[in-house]
Parts: C-alpha cells; sequence; structure tokens
C-alpha cells in the first residue's frame, strides 16, 4: 500500500519527497441516502447552523482574536487502518494530538481525519470560498479535550473542533514513492508558520446526524495535488459497486451567522507535506 507524499519549499525547488503507507481494513458500508433526504431522519441536518457554507470573503469580518492556533504533538507518528464509513475514508487517531489557541475556548484533542472529494479531480470540497468549489477537503475532528468521546462532546454547543484544508490541481514537478509504517498529523498539512490565514463560524456535522456543535477553523490557502492522485479517489467504490465520488454535502444557508477572518497574512508561498493514498488499492481490494 503506497502513499505519496511530497515537499514544496518557498525556495522554489522542490526538496526531498517522502511517502507513506498505512497498514489498513477496508470497511464496506452502504451509501448514505441523499443529503436532501436527511432531515426526514435527523432534526439537526434541517437546523439553521449548519455546515457547510460557502465563505463571501468580502462579508468576513476581521478578528484579532483570531491568533495562530497551537498545535501540540501533531508530529507524533502513528498507524492506524482507514475504514469506509459511508461517507468518506476515514482514519481514527490513537494518539493524544491537541490544539488551542486561536480564540479557541479550551484545548481540544484530535479524533479522526477524513476527506471529501469530486469525481475525477472535478468540484468536491464542502466548503467553498466565494462560490469556488475545491477538489477536495480534508477535515481533522476534534473534540473537547475533558471529553471521552465524540458522542458525549456533540451534546456541548461547541463540543467539536474541526480544520478544513482545501486541496488544489497543479502540476507536480517531482514525485518520489517510499514506504513508511506510520504518519504524523503534520505530515497532512501545512507547517504551522503558513496557517495564520483562516475563517472562523459556528456550524455542525457535514453528515449526519449534523449536530451543530462544530466551531470550524477553514484554513484560506490550498494544498496543492496532482491530477492523477486526485483522480484515483473516484476509484473509491461500496461494496456494492456505488462509486463513493461527489461526497460532499452542498453549501447550507448562513441563516444570518457571521464568518470571521484572522489578522494573518493572506498569501504565502507553500512549504507542505502531501499526503495522498494511492486509492486505486480499494479498486482491488475492496
Amino acid at each position: 500500500v503506497i502513499c505519496h507524499l511530497s515537499a514544496y519549499h518557498h525556495s522554489r525547488t522542490v526538496k526531498s519527497c517522502v511517502g507513506l503507507a498505512l497498514f489498513f481494513i477496508i470497511t464496506g458500508v452502504p451509501p448514505v441516502s441523499v443529503p436532501e433526504k436527511w432531515p426526514g431522519g435527523y432534526m439537526d441536518c434541517g437546523g439553521k447552523s449548519q455546515s457547510p457554507i460557502n465563505i463571501v470573503t468580502r462579508k468576513t469580518v476581521k478578528d484579532e482574536r483570531l491568533t495562530p492556533i497551537e498545535f501540540k504533538n501533531y508530529q507524533q507518528t502513528f498507524k492506524n487502518s482507514i475504514t469506509n464509513n459511508g461517507h468518506s475514508v476515514k482514519v481514527n487517531i490513537p494518539i493524544t494530538c491537541t490544539i488551542s489557541g486561536g480564540d479557541l475556548s479550551t484545548t481540544y484533542k484530535a479524533v479522526q481525519f477524513h476527506l471529501h472529494w469530486g469525481k475525477d479531480g472535478g468540484p468536491g470540497s464542502e466548503h467553498t470560498v466565494d462560490g469556488e468549489q475545491y477538489p477536495m477537503e480534508l477535515h481533522i475532528v476534534h473534540m473537547k479535550s475533558n471529553y471521552a468521546d465524540l458522542a458525549t462532546a456533540l451534546r456541548d454547543p461547541n463540543g467539536v473542533a474541526v480544520l478544513g484544508f482545501f486541496y488544489e490541481v497543479i502540476l507536480l514537478n517531482r514525485l518520489l514513492y517510499f514506504s513508511l509504517p506510520s504518519i504524523s498529523l503534520a505530515q497532512l498539512i501545512p507547517p504551522e508558520q503558513k496557517l495564520t490565514s483562516y475563517y472562523r463560524y459556528k456550524g455542525s456535522l457535514t453528515t449526519p446526524p449534523c449536530s451543530e456543535s462544530v466551531v470550524w477553523t477553514v484554513f484560506e490557502t490550498p494544498i496543492p495535488l496532482s491530477m492523477d492522485q486526485m483522480k484515483a479517489f473516484s476509484k473509491v467504490q461500496f461494496y456494492d459497486g456505488k462509486s463513493m465520488a461527489n461526497n460532499f454535502r452542498p453549501v447550507q444557508p448562513l441563516n444570518g451567522r457571521l464568518v470571521y477572518r484572522s489578522a494573518g497574512a493572506t498569501l504565502w508561498v507553500s512549504s507542505v507535506f502531501l499526503f495522498i493514498c494511492t486509492v486505486s488499492f480499494y479498486a482491488h481490494h475492496i
């Protein structure tokens, strides 16, 4: 099982590129009903503070309290299984990694991460920015550190904090492949000094039960990815053979909510470790 990881640096030179492997089991789950039908079975899915949203940048409110987020233990490596949960491919996080600062009310610990994507590199992100939909979006889900499980955290109006990262398609000049036994959250995202520009709003889970308990942080600058890697996700299937492409929820009404923006710089040249799995593996092993 080979996963791809690339490193890009502000020197405009592609530095060392490494890859990683995860030992995983794919658990097939039947696809969920279309989002339009969710409110019929999950009351919160018809609520007034739902996610995702379209972020209209000219209407965002600058908030000086949105200082850089503090990441703790994001460098520690772990290995775990990737599972098909009926909405996406998900990786549970078995170690303690936390975020704080950035006007978060307390410390939150990472629970899992997952992705939403389109078809063959087409529009697939859940959040949009000024109407632009990116090809893919990464969500790292956290809950307040004093809770023992996500179900309990979801009963707290601010119990869950999700970090959202967009992906964009670019021409990769070089990509090398290696196998490693583990991964760290830091390898999935840009370095901390590049994460000062983001948006913040109160919302919900983007899949049932759509609990309105989420503090959303959506980072402004996308992570680059090759078209071939992006297209690989279109090969993910359920056990029933149906494609998991376009596994994103449409944007939801703001209903008067405000979206805040950090005081961080709005432009930077990426220096990022990119995580991407060779998803075509699924097509042969599900």
